[in-house]
């Protein structure tokens, strides 16, 4: 049985920089997607929001509107007392049950306008209420409009990158696997702490691509023989020659124009 052969720098060297195309194209992809998935989802909060409070403020219009036909039911009793005390005034037998019943009218008379003071209170309030429900509903309408307008833009670029970022996901997954673990732990901690997710990158210009910083020329001839992998002294990036860089992005391409 013929010996399995062991992967090459160079080959560990090309893997890297194929896994590495492949998640910048994903990169690529969520990046035209941006932030519109949290706006909308911040949308969708701010909307369910406006609701709740809208539902907040009628329930409390309603509660107003039971409390003034209350105040009115009290008032229509106050009247019948006093009318039915006025009523036996016309027969009490001394003075003393004349004050009494006196007392008590006064009392009844007291108690309405405490009540219709009560009734213009609630209807201010509910005016200034009304108010407030007007714009709520005007800002939950444009909100509303707004939040359709955005999921239809999310789910037009979903629509479109949708399958090719599940493809390429999965071939990441892929060609993660085809690398040594040490490898692989080692470009996974570089892309993590680096902004624009270059966990591998080129020479250009003499230069290590995405930090600039100057390669001296002697590591510049290591990093083109492919004999072991060397990493950016600045930036911890692991370096590869523009040419093998070259060869690879021509390969990729031709391999996500299938996609």
């Amino acid at each position: 049985m013929a010996k399995k052969t062991e992967a090459t720098v160079e080959d560990k060297l090309r893997e890297l920089y194929n896994l590495q195309l492949i998640d910048s194209r994903i990169d690529e992809i969520r990046n035209v997607r941006g932030e519109l998935p949290l706006e909308v989802q911040d949308l969708e909060d701010e909307v369910e929001g406006l609701k709740t409070r809208l539902s907040k403020l009628d329930a409390h219009s309603d509660e107003l509107s039971e409390n003034i036909k209350s105040k009115k039911n009290l008032i229509e009793e106050a009247k019948a007392l006093i009318t039915k005390y006025t009523d036996q005034q016309k027969n009490v037998r001394n003075n003393r049950e004349f004050n009494s019943l006196s007392k008590e009218m006064e009392f009844q008379e007291l108690e309405m306008e405490l009540a219709e003071k009560h009734i213009r209170e609630f209807k201010a309030q509910i005016e200034q209420q009304k108010e407030v429900i007007d714009k709520s509903k005007k800002r939950l309408a444009d909100k509303t409009d707004h939040l359709k307008h955005k999921k239809s833009e999310l789910e037009e670029i979903l629509k479109e990158t949708q399958k090719e970022e599940e493809n390429l996901m999965k071939m990441s997954e892929d060609h993660a696997k085809s690398i040594e673990e040490r490898l692989i732990k080692a470009y996974t901690r570089i892309r993590t702490s680096v902004k624009n997710g270059l966990a591998v990158v080129p020479i250009e210009r003499g230069a290590s691509g995405g930090s600039y910083f100057t390669i001296p020329p002697q590591v510049q001839v290591e990093i083109a023989s492919r004999k072991k992998i060397i990493t950016d002294e600045h930036s911890g990036r692991i370096l590869v020659d523009a040419a093998l860089a070259y060869e690879q992005v021509e390969k990729m391409d031709k391999v996500f124009a299938k996609l």
